[in-house]
């Protein structure tokens, strides 16, 4: 009864919450402040990460590392009683009022909006919020398959979902708490890097619930340790893939031409590949020559046409090719 109403309580207040944002932003200065668009995305960045937690790993013994990870253990220690999204905005809240006191505002709606409603969702999908019990996903057939007989892929699904999720909240500026404001404090207050923080964080989450699984028996027929290997690859991956999302595949290199050929090659340049080349005046140390240097920036799919012309024009020529991050101009397209 105790936790039903725990529940009630929590259900309660994300949905005040909800209609206290809602009354606001419908003001053009909480508009300008807090775009809406900003946070639909946060919001399906919430429930993707939010499937995967609740949905692939919870059931499957294999935690994720911060206030998710450790939520999850003491869900495993209390054998199931309390809920695991309930557990981590418990945990959140004092953070997230910690961080606003400690580093200030920039902790602000963003933050609050998306660990609540990333806990939301992580007992919605599961059942746990009173009056959705219906819902239950994790008991569907399709995870019950992956359970049983592909583990490895539903870490995988996982991670990815996990991965996803978060790389949208950051990516509109949103986080879910947690371990990212501890790191933060530990910045300011120790001097220590927010990542080898988060990564000692996420490395006693992970241990400790290793040892409440291997405790209260609840590997499931596979080895503890075995589940907590799971665990950090699990790490690896949605760590990857969230930079992936903030930061977006290489879509384009920058080439650097050195060739006593360089007019020939810049004409070829404009004129089969239909980019602009730039000639950039410069002097070789070792043998004192004048020369231009051609530097043009061409997508993936044309590197190989350029690198082409250069060895039909000058097999000699000296060639640096650079990762480009993003490209602002005409024939580029802007990172999303």
């Amino acid at each position: 009864m105790q936790f039903y109403l725990l529940g009630k309580s929590f259900v309660t207040t994300y949905i005040c919450m909800l209609i206290f944002y809602s009354k606001n932003r419908m003001t053009n200065k909480i508009l300008k402040k807090h775009p809406v668009l900003d946070y639909i995305a946060i919001t399906i960045g919430a429930a993707l990460m939010a499937i995967g937690i609740g949905v692939f790993l919870i059931d499957a013994r294999v935690v994720p590392g911060g206030v998710s990870g450790l939520s999850m253990a003491i869900h495993y220690a209390t054998n199931s009683t309390i809920p695991v999204g309930l557990m981590m905005w418990i945990l959140n809240v004092p953070l997230y009022l910690w961080g606003v006191k400690v580093l200030g505002k920039q902790f602000g709606v963003r933050t609050f909006v998306g660990f609540t409603l990333n806990s939301f969702f992580i007992d919605f999908f599961r059942g746990d919020i009173p009056g959705f019990s219906f819902v239950r996903l994790q008991d569907t057939s399709t995870i019950q398959d992956l359970l049983q007989n592909d583990f490895l892929f539903l870490i995988l699904i996982g991670a990815v979902l996990l991965g996803v999720g978060l790389g949208i909240i950051f990516k509109f500026k949103g986080t879910t708490a947690g371990s990212d404001i501890v790191a933060a404090i530990m910045q300011k207050r120790l001097g220590v890097k927010p990542g080898m923080a988060i990564m000692i964080i996420d490395f006693i989450v992970i241990v400790l619930a290793g040892f409440i699984i291997e405790l209260k028996d609840l590997s499931g027929g596979r080895p503890a340790f075995s589940l907590t290997l799971y665990a950090f690859f699990l790490l690896f991956i949605s760590s990857r893939i969230i930079d992936v999302i903030i930061d977006g595949f290489d879509y384009a290199r920058a080439a650097y031409i050195i060739s006593e050929k360089h007019e020939e090659i810049g004409i070829r340049i404009t004129n089969e590949l239909s980019r602009g080349a730039t000639a950039i005046k410069s002097r070789g140390l070792y043998r004192n020559i004048e020369r231009e240097v051609i530097v043009t920036v061409v997508t993936m799919r044309e590197l190989g046409i350029l690198n082409d012309i250069i060895k039909e024009v000058d097999p000699d020529a000296f060639v640096i090719i650079n990762n480009v991050h993003e490209v602002l101009g005409e024939g580029f397209r802007r990172r999303i």
